[in-house]
């Protein structure tokens, strides 16, 4: 047994209105050094990004439009793998409520959109890609969602690596985009999903 490990899943008090929804959905109680972390891995991962898209040249062929997505998208995916392995976000998203189990689910639903935004807008019209990578999200979502508790991270982690390989090999990605869909299942199913105890040092106040 770890006596220099205590888990933490009290939530803290939010405000009424909306920054009180704003710090539901980051997730109440996050530490100064939670957020430090998660604000420079978001700066240091955005820059290593656009680095690269730049460096691929792919950017003179987007338009407007196309450029838009693929920079939220970026943002998006990078802050919400961040956000989601956050101790605040694991004690707000797998609490002890009914109601949490819906709401992951809508959450992982949502991104459909970032799906249809990204492959039939900037691929672009690649409903292969779209529905591929659509089938692969839900079902794996489910099927985390509704297996054992102690069989969740694996399983996880399987469909992670399936979805991954699958892009990988059988789906037409341009090179200047195939980071989207480790870091958009990494996100989802990974960090979202598997629940993970709030652990903090006993001895350390973050």
């Amino acid at each position: 047994m770890r006596t220099d490990l205590n888990v933490d899943w009290e939530i803290p008090p939010t405000p009424a209105g909306w920054p009180g929804r704003l710090e539901r959905f980051m997730g109440p109680g996050k530490s100064r050094s939670e957020s430090a972390v998660e604000n420079a891995g978001l700066i240091g991962c955005a820059a290593v990004l656009a680095a690269g898209v730049w460096s691929s040249g792919a950017h003179r062929d987007w338009s407007a439009l196309e450029l838009t997505i693929v920079v939220l998208a970026g943002l998006d995916l990078i802050g919400g793998v961040l956000t989601n392995a956050t101790n605040a976000a694991k004690r707000w998203y797998h609490r002890q409520d009914p109601g949490t189990r819906r709401a992951r689910l809508t959450f992982v639903g949502a991104h459909l959109l970032h799906l249809g935004a990204m492959g039939l807008i900037v691929l672009p019209w690649d409903w292969t890609w779209t529905l591929v990578n659509s089938a692969l999200l839900l079902t794996g979502a489910v099927a985390v969602e509704f297996t054992a508790l102690h069989l969740k991270r694996p399983l996880a982690m399987a469909v992670f690596m399936t979805a991954v390989l699958v892009n990988l090999f059988w789906l037409e990605t341009p090179v200047a985009l195939a980071w989207f869909a480790p870091l958009f299942f990494l996100k989802l199913l990974v960090c979202h999903l598997v629940p993970e105890a709030p652990l903090k040092r006993r001895s350390h106040h973050a």
